[in-house]
């Protein structure tokens, strides 16, 4: 998943230093942090709109979800951050506890924790 971002620097900050993903690199435009299954990257909004010769338009358009541990304690941890919190911490019914938060291009992450289904699939 690569989010084609405003500012690079400003989005590496928020990823590495408030979310606290491990940085991989940064080179040309492009950051790559550590993931272990799915390789999660940034992308200068400026080179992207050269690669695919159209405007792309960062924002909310999609959102990013990461697995925690705890939900509860990454939403204080983050508060203290001044991360801006869209909502939660709350229970959804297909289980998972799950905090929203804006990144620097208003892109939507949430951070989710599993609990107890409370609805099952038909």
């Amino acid at each position: 998943m690569i989010l084609y971002v405003r500012d690079l620097a400003a989005s590496i900050a928020f990823y590495r230093d408030v979310l606290g993903l491990a940085f991989k690199f940064e080179d040309a435009g492009y950051a790559e942090f550590a993931t272990e299954t799915t390789r999660f990257a940034l992308y200068e909004q400026r080179r992207a709109d050269w690669l695919t010769n159209t405007r792309t338009t960062p924002g909310p358009a999609a959102e990013v979800v990461f697995m925690v541990e705890n939900v509860d304690t990454e939403a204080e941890r983050l508060r203290a951050l001044g991360a801006e919190i869209l909502s939660g911490p709350a229970d959804r019914p297909w289980g998972h506890r799950t905090l929203h938060v804006a990144d620097p291009d208003g892109f939507i992450v949430e951070l989710a924790q599993d609990i107890p289904r409370r609805r099952h699939r038909r």
